[in-house]
């Protein structure tokens, strides 16, 4: 999976996302343009668009969702800091790769909303049915889903939604299901051992599971690194001791599920993950 799956565009035209704080706000309202290409530096954690990620072999996909300030359009965007493309472009994208690719099996996390009312979730809903249809599948137990149920349904989108939304629509499935717990740190040492025990602690049935090999910046690491941005000043220098962690997981049950990370054609991290599918046990039937 990628974090921030939307994030390789970044409008720096666009105003600041509404949950950016105050001290944000005020840089940007002051330095201008030149605030939002640093800015753009350190939000963008991806560079392939969701095409490209679907093809290098990306099946997860982390969504951040917001309405943008005085839009006469009401349109719904993706949003990380600055506001990125229309989501109905995005989804309409990954579409027309599973429409092509009629055995790929996507998973949709909805997982952040900013300044969305009922209505702008109605139409989000909306927009999913219109482009899905009977591509998505129902919410049912998780450990139910496998890969031949969802062959023989003709299903190829699961959409998570980080919302009571979730509840009243049988095709949403809800945001507890798909647990993703963040390390919050730029430490590559805490940020394994944070990973090791959360896989350890997790639940065994009941729900997927997001193991994020992703370090977060600081706002020190942020003024020190300002100039260079996320990528170089963070990422690529943490990048081996992340895969070695990745190589060494086991997956199932007990194991790691869903592994998402910054700038995924960096290494080989996706190679690495696809991998880990050959540890289970041969004629296994869970392939969740």
């Amino acid at each position: 999976g990628s974090h921030d799956s939307f994030s390789f565009y970044i409008d720096e035209a666009s105003p600041v996302g509404p949950e950016q704080p105050e001290t944000v706000q005020n840089f940007v309202s002051v330095f201008g343009t030149v605030a939002k290409k640093l800015m753009r530096k350190w939000l963008a954690t991806q560079t392939m668009n969701f095409t490209s990620q679907l093809g290098a072999g990306i099946r997860y996909f982390d969504l951040r969702i917001s309405t943008k300030p005085r839009d006469p359009d009401n349109e719904l965007y993706f949003a990380h800091g600055l506001f990125s493309a229309k989501v109905k472009e995005g989804l309409e994208e990954i579409n027309a790769f599973l429409t092509d690719h009629p055995k790929e099996v996507v998973f949709l996390d909805f997982n952040h909303f900013y300044g969305m009312q009922k209505y702008h979730h109605e139409k989000l809903v909306q927009m999913l049915k219109d482009t899905y249809g009977n591509k998505m599948c129902p919410a049912i137990f998780a450990h139910e889903v496998s890969l031949q149920y969802l062959w023989e349904k003709e299903h190829q989108v699961l959409v998570f939604y980080h919302s009571p939304v979730a509840l009243e629509v049988p095709f949403l499935w809800p945001g507890q299901m798909m647990p993703a717990p963040w390390a919050n740190t730029t430490d590559p040492e805490k940020l394994i051992q944070f990973l090791q025990a959360s896989v350890t602690e997790r639940r065994k049935k009941g729900s997927f599971f997001i193991s994020q090999v992703v370090l977060t910046p600081k706002a020190s690491t942020v003024v020190k690194g300002v100039a260079s941005g996320l990528r170089e000043t963070i990422t690529e220098r943490a990048l081996p001791a992340m895969m070695q962690w990745v190589r060494t997981q086991k997956p199932g049950e007990s194991g790691v599920n869903i592994i998402t990370a910054d700038f995924v054609e960096l290494g080989d991290f996706i190679s690495t993950v696809i991998k880990l599918n050959y540890a289970l046990d041969e004629g296994e039937d869970d392939t969740t």
